[in-house]
């Protein structure tokens, strides 16, 4: 028995609210490149693990903390002044014992900062690496009592921690337009086409009734902007390229705003929103992991949501990482699949020490189609449920692979 509950949801589906508020910070916001530094790293690591040991010993890197730099950009330039300083910190395995009684080293400090780095050439475009950061990695080994668990690698691990995750679905119209046009924006294609646009790009979504505002901070390069004209130029090709992907994606009424910040009263660089590199980390914005996005990539404050940091928490027994990204991905598989199920979200608490596949409880509510009842869909999506929790060791492995959002 995995405590697997089936509820009729009592509240109104989000799109009879009102308001409705989602947001998402770009991959190139200071809580984004914490989080996705911090992922690297564990996903670099435990395949390190396996590599070496047979299997993904203890670590868990989730303590990025990123002080921002100093730069002074200008219309057609600009410089770095002081560099972005990232700091690594967690615990990680540093050792591991042979069958043979052998004792073997893991370079964990120098595999930590080697991903960091690499994740920051493959996202920051016009930020170079070895002069515009500073990476320093001061993680520690882990308790013994922690590590036990990560030498039974056959056995089902026993949850970390007495924790929960959330997860829902479908996405509203405001979340699927918040999400994609961040997506847009951030794409490598977008990026050949317009690469006065940098990474560090945060969509704040407001429906009110029919209508949605989209308010955009959006980083701009600003060695590909020659003066101000060209810049008010470059914005308002944006705008156009926004609404166009929002005429595509909803029949409601959207409202797109940019760099609303900008005083256009100024003729230098001052009023406008440029950056040297294409993330405000250069210059004021700090980040942290799990400050940002959850685990289904947006924050909405309209839904269920845990506080749990996704990214770089261990993919073996760490229910805070496992439960949400677990819970993400039942309830897409449920509005998907099973006929009659409108809406759903779910909790699934664990209990520390007790096996992750064995939650405290795992309780669905879902809003059914006109014409169904809860008895109507409760076996199929029981199944489900069921099924992803007797299989819950797979998600280490679509981690290892890249193939789970945790931001």
């Amino acid at each position: 028995m995995r405590n697997i509950k089936i509820e009729k949801a009592v509240q109104r589906p989000i799109e009879q609210n009102e308001i409705e508020v989602v947001e998402r910070k770009g991959i190139g916001h200071p809580d984004s490149i914490s989080d996705g530094i911090a992922e690297a790293v564990s996903r670099v690591l435990s395949q390190t693990y396996k590599e070496k040991a047979g299997h993904v010993l203890h670590h868990n890197t989730d303590e990025v903390q990123i002080t921002a730099g100093e730069s002074d950009p200008k219309f057609g330039g600009g410089q770095i002044i002081k560099p972005i300083q990232i700091l690594l910190t967690g615990r990680a395995a540093n050792e591991f014992t042979l069958p043979s009684g052998e004792t073997k080293k893991i370079g964990v400090d120098t595999i930590a900062i080697e991903a960091a780095k690499k994740f920051l050439q493959d996202t920051i475009i016009n930020l170079d690496v070895e002069y515009g950061t500073v990476v320093e990695c001061k993680i520690g080994q882990g308790s013994a009592d922690l590590r036990d668990v990560f030498q039974r690698p056959n056995t089902i691990p026993s949850s970390n921690d007495t924790s929960f995750g959330v997860g829902y679905a479908p996405f509203s119209q405001t979340e699927n337009l918040v999400l994609k046009t961040e997506e847009l924006l951030n794409s490598k294609d977008f990026k050949k086409q317009y690469p006065f646009v940098g990474e560090d790009i945060k969509v704040m979504g407001l429906r009110e009734k029919e209508d949605i505002t989209l308010t955009i901070a959006a980083a701009f390069v600003s060695k590909y902007v020659d003066d101000v004209d060209a810049y008010l130029n470059m914005k308002d090709e944006l705008k156009n390229i926004v609404n166009d992907l929002a005429a595509k994606e909803t029949d409601l009424s959207v409202k797109t705003l940019i760099n609303t910040a900008d005083d256009e009263t100024k003729k230098d660089e001052s009023g406008y929103y440029l950056t040297v590199t294409g993330t405000s980390a250069e210059m004021g914005d700090d980040g942290s992991v799990g400050r940002g996005n959850r685990a289904n990539g947006l924050i909405t404050p309209n839904r269920p949501m845990s506080m749990e940091a996704t990214s770089g928490k261990n993919p073996i027994n760490h229910v805070g990482k496992i439960y949400n990204l677990l819970s993400n991905e039942i309830t897409r598989e449920v509005v998907s699949d099973v006929e009659g199920v409108k809406s759903i979200d779910m909790i699934i608490l664990s209990q520390i020490g007790k096996p992750i596949d064995q939650p405290r409880t795992a309780t669905a509510h879902i809003q059914t189609e006109e014409g169904y009842s809860i008895n109507d869909v409760e076996e199929d999506v029981t199944k489900i449920i069921n099924k992803w929790l007797e299989n819950i060791t797979d998600i280490k492995e679509f981690m290892l692979e890249g193939k789970l959002r945790t931001f």
